[in-house]
């Protein structure tokens, strides 16, 4: 019977990852079909790919490689491959040479195809493979299933165009596509009325969100309608490019109490030369000038970064005005990275050319990292002793004994769990009694705010 079905997602990469597992989780929940909890109970596996960094790659290709194991043991066993991973020609070809026990290969552009793909894949004898290499409309009304608790994702604009030369996501994306805000309110709305709360804009580049309507729009117009949604506590979104942070996104977020003062804005390099290599179309000066922009008018923001190391052609010089930047902004954190070559992208090309060594790489990413925990450590200190609202996430992976919680500004809030509460999905006030580099700690500052928490029925299938 379809109902006795079950299915194992199993996500690689970034929320937008996430967002697309949640709507394939959905479309299979309207099917019929049930979750898994692990991959030995299930009667389809589906892996979710990312292509943006070479060691989510190695990890991807690993576990495919891994399930013959299980397939061989359970023939009747499906196994599809989704994610942008299979945009790519060399990953189609891989799995056709080294993975035929997959059945079915679904790109990015189609997810939306899901049951028709599954369903002809049961009649043939042979991997199916449906990639589309251009998108089509941005298609509406897909089936989800949500996170369980009180938070939610949610698409505004998807694929790039700004072409940064280490970048594969706009040959796995596409170009820009924005939803039409009608739509997005009325996704926001729903979830709202289910009992989410703190809500989270997705796009590979968030802050350019409506250019490509008619008539055009902007992030800052779409986050004024949705703080007057009843219901929304917080709005967050991710992530932003220097390039599109406008004046007027600024002060909305300034002006508004809902939206997250927490503003996570890549700068990937300090030196204006690397900059221009990566196509990043700011300098060093107008990234700072950004920066002194947003903390005037908003003084207590988070700000938080990513930063490339070893980019080809990376001097002693371009590190240390990478160094040098850091010093200055003074990020609350940094996710650091080792330059990781995308096949098909120019600074691929570069790097066979003009490569930084690897022993120099991650001596310099110690290097930063060393600045960066230290400048993380001492930003968190700042929030010892002050009282602050946050969203219990639930427990603890450090410790059984306590709660992690998630404040407006982003910063995680360790607290401890007493045997007989539940604070799950709660708002709760939490004085800040200490800070780690990655993390603060606390106690619960008085009673957790009742709310609406998400029902079982809108856990399993909110239709938007």
């Amino acid at each position: 019977m379809a109902s006795q079905r079950r299915y194992f997602i199993r996500t690689y990469g970034c929320q937008m990852n996430v967002r697309d597992s949640e709507i394939m989780a959905g479309t299979l929940a309207a099917m019929g079909w049930q979750p898994a909890a692990a991959e030995s109970d299930a009667d389809l596996i589906v892996v979710n790919t990312c292509a943006v960094r070479g060691t989510a790659e190695d990890h991807a290709f690993g576990y495919i490689g891994g399930l013959k194991q299980l397939k061989d043991a359970r023939p009747g066993l499906r196994l599809a491959v989704a994610g942008c991973m299979v945009q790519e020609p060399k990953t189609v070809a891989w799995l056709k040479r080294y993975a035929p026990h997959v059945d079915v290969v679904i790109g990015t552009h189609n997810l939306h195809r899901l049951p028709e793909v599954l369903a002809e894949a049961e009649e043939r004898q042979e991997m199916l493979v449906e990639v589309w290499q251009q998108p089509g409309p941005v298609v509406e009304a897909l089936p989800s299933q949500r996170a369980e608790g009180v938070q939610a994702f949610v698409n505004i604009i998807y694929g790039c165009d700004k072409f940064c030369t280490f970048c594969i996501v706009p040959f796995t994306r596409g170009r820009e596509r924005s939803r039409e805000p009608k739509h997005i309110v009325r996704e926001v709305e729903a979830l709202a009325a289910q009992g989410y709360q703190d809500i989270t804009l997705l796009g590979q580049n968030v802050n350019s969100y409506g250019h490509d309507l008619d008539p055009p729009t902007d992030l800052a117009d779409l986050l004024e309608a949705l703080c007057r949604v009843e219901g929304v506590r917080w709005l967050r979104f991710t992530t932003s490019h220097p390039r599109d942070f406008s004046q007027k996104l600024i002060d909305t977020i300034a002006r508004e109490p809902r939206i997250s003062h927490h503003v996570h804005l890549p700068v990937q390099s300090g030196s204006d030369a690397i900059l221009k290599r990566m196509n990043r179309k700011y300098t060093r000066a107008q990234y700072l000038e950004l920066v002194d922009r947003i903390r005037a008018a908003i003084p207590d923001v988070a700000l938080t970064t990513d930063l490339i190391v070893g980019f080809p052609g990376e001097t002693e010089e371009d590190f240390a005005a990478t160094l040098d930047l850091v010093k200055r902004v003074r990020f609350d954190a940094a996710f650091t990275f080792l330059y990781s070559a995308r096949e098909g992208t120019p600074a691929a090309r570069w790097e066979s050319r003009d490569p930084v060594p690897e022993a120099v790489k991650k001596e310099r990413l110690n290097r930063l990292m060393d600045l960066q925990y230290r400048i993380s450590w001492e930003a968190n200190q700042q929030w010892v002793g002050k009282t602050v609202l946050a969203v219990v996430e639930g427990v603890s992976k450090k410790s059984e004994a306590m709660w992690s919680a998630r404040t407006q500004h982003n910063k995680v809030v360790l607290v401890p769990r007493q045997a007989d509460d539940d604070l799950r999905f709660r708002f709760v006030p939490v004085r800040i009694t200490g800070a780690k580099t990655f993390y603060l700690t606390g106690e619960v500052a008085g009673p957790a705010e009742a709310g609406p928490r998400p029902s079982e029925a809108a856990r399993t299938l909110p239709v938007l």
